[in-house]
């Protein structure tokens, strides 16, 4: 991400936190580095694990699902 020339900021979340469906005005960079989450965008479903990567474009609606062991993330967003 930095290599990109991005900003990326930690978080994470326990086991079975979710993520209603809504969208940013931005584009949306996600490395997962340790655990599971599943993402669902305009009928299209992404499992991450730890070393996935998934780009999420502007005002794409999408909702999320953590795994069973929690997940840690990166998060960016693109200009």
């Amino acid at each position: 991400m930095v290599d990109e020339g991005l900003r990326p900021q930690a978080w994470s979340n326990g086991p079975g936190d979710s993520y209603s469906a809504h969208s940013h005005a931005y584009h949306k960079v996600l490395y997962c580095t340790r655990g599971s989450i599943r993402f669902e965008s305009q009928g299209a479903v992404f499992e991450l694990s730890a070393g996935d990567r998934l780009d999420i474009p502007p005002q794409a609606p999408h909702s999320a699902v953590v795994g069973l062991q929690g997940v840690a993330c990166l998060e960016a967003t693109r200009p």
